[in-house]
């Protein structure tokens, strides 16, 4: 699946304590399901499991906390086939043990950088993989971050995470690639890169864009609690979409299935060549 024909829609299943927006409220093992099923009824076409936090200032679990928090939820929701699972991770280990759960992406903060044998396990089980440029770690990523210039130095960065993954035998059509919005960006980095996120289209990958409720929105919008930020991540959005982007990550399943298929109308229409009067 190559994510061009149109915007598909992943949406976030958080079971973790302490993830900005939801952290805590899909710990429960029940209730994480019961949001998942209900992600998958709103149009979902992927639902990426996190349980690692990964918000500024975050301290990372053990690999063993992490899969411990997701193996119940992806038993359950394995034989939900017409649905793609994704799993944020980039602990080899936790890798190996989802993808034998039926786990069709992995979804990689690091972009392979971590040098710790992820990508041959993407490799040798032939899953898809979710590159994501990052600066730093979450505890310290948002102090100072700077770039001589953001587009450039991602897209370099981003080049480097693939040449790994190729080397390590992972298919072109496997590999997905991910800005990192929020994650070592100022507001202003985070704002150029939605702007001119067609940029990233020369390294000839399906773009997801992860804007959902993120601080940079609440300071552009003067909203400190996420939950205030709903229309802000609609625009943002909505301008990533028309700019390029082929997966949203989203909160807001329903509503942003619904904003999508009308930016994907607008993208489909084409101008006839312009007539002289």
């Amino acid at each position: 699946m190559r994510y061009t024909d149109r915007t598909y829609i992943m949406g976030i299943l958080n079971v973790t304590p302490d993830s900005f927006y939801d952290g805590g409220k899909f710990f429960d093992i029940e209730h994480a399901v019961k949001h998942a099923y209900e992600m998958i009824e709103q149009g979902a076409d992927i639902v990426d499991i996190g349980g690692n936090s990964t918000r500024p200032g975050s301290v990372q679990v053990s690999p063993e906390e992490e899969f411990k928090r997701i193996e119940p939820v992806l038993k359950k929701l394995r034989k939900k086939k017409h649905v793609q699972l994704s799993v944020d991770t980039f602990y080899p280990e936790v890798a190996q043990k989802v993808i034998d759960l039926g786990v069709d992406i992995i979804n990689d903060v690091t972009g392979l950088r971590e040098n710790n044998g992820l990508a041959k396990i993407v490799a040798k089980n032939n899953t898809q993989i979710i590159i994501m440029h990052s600066k730093g770690e979450p505890k310290n990523m948002q102090e100072k971050p700077f770039y001589s210039d953001v587009i450039n130095d991602v897209t370099c960065s981003l080049k480097r995470s693939i040449d790994i993954a190729k080397n390590a035998g992972i298919r072109d059509e496997n590999i997905i690639i991910d800005p990192g919005i929020g994650f070592g960006k100022t507001i202003d980095h985070n704002i150029m890169i939605i702007k001119y996120l067609e940029s990233f289209k020369k390294l000839m990958y399906p773009i997801l864009l992860g804007v959902s409720r993120k601080s940079f929105i609440g300071k552009v919008i003067d909203k400190e609690d996420p939950k205030d930020r709903y229309r802000g991540s609609i625009a943002a959005n909505v301008i990533g979409i028309l700019n390029g982007a082929n997966i949203i990550r989203v909160h807001d399943v329903e509503d942003m299935k619904e904003i999508a298929l009308f930016c994907d109308r607008v993208k489909r229409v084409k101008m006839k060549e312009a007539l002289i009067c």
